[in-house]
């Protein structure tokens, strides 16, 4: 949120300092899709972004050696020549008519979690054969569960990944419960994005 209301205040070059891996992915996503240019540093165990704002001038040059490219700064770059960051947005967030999937439990329907496992791979199964295609699956609380390695579900969060649909695991819930290292679709997420990514859809079916 931080990072979020210096983008607001139009700030060229923005300096981040994260403490773990997944935070510092989230805000490098961010930052990307508003439009910066980003490099990461990890410094003693401290992961420090550093980001400014892509330009015309400061886009590499296809002649220029990949080492030389890293260095790449839009500071100085007036403002009338900044890239429509628009375009950096994933379809998912730029869709003009699109659904998100909001899933927050292993299960789907009552109270029997048998039944509700069978329906709920039968539903993840029955989704790639839609069009069109959820935009967005977001994945919260035990919902996570779904994205685990060696699940039955997992395939199909697969499928549907290639497909192009763009699945948010919510990280809060993966550290509650222990699970991030074992997730295997998606990317792990914040709140932020999350909503974002919800209401930036037309439609959103909650499970």
């Amino acid at each position: 949120m931080m990072t979020k209301a210096h983008v607001e205040r139009g700030e060229d070059a923005i300096e981040v300092f994260l403490d773990n891996a997944i935070s510092a992915s989230n805000v490098q996503r961010y930052l990307e899709k508003n439009g910066y240019f980003v490099r990461i540093f990890d410094e003693e165990g401290s992961i420090i972004i550093r980001a400014s704002v892509i330009t015309e001038a400061s886009l590499p040059d296809e002649n220029m050696p990949a080492k030389q490219q890293t260095g790449v700064s839009a500071q100085s770059a007036p403002p009338s020549s900044r890239i429509d960051s628009v375009s950096a947005a994933p379809a998912s967030v730029r869709s003009a008519a699109s659904t998100a999937v909001l899933i927050t439990r292993k299960g789907l329907g009552g109270d029997d979690p048998l039944l509700g496992e069978v329906l709920m791979k039968g539903f993840l199964g029955t989704l790639p054969q839609m069009s069109p295609l959820p935009s967005v699956l977001a994945l919260m609380n035990e919902g996570v569960k779904l994205a685990m390695k060696h699940t039955s579900s997992l395939e199909h969060l697969a499928i549907l990944e290639k497909k192009g649909v763009h699945i948010l695991v919510c990280g809060t819930c993966t550290n509650h419960f222990g699970v991030s290292s074992d997730i295997g679709a998606g990317v792990i997420s914040n709140m932020f994005e999350i909503t974002e990514a919800l209401l930036a859809s037309d439609k959103i079916l909650s499970l």
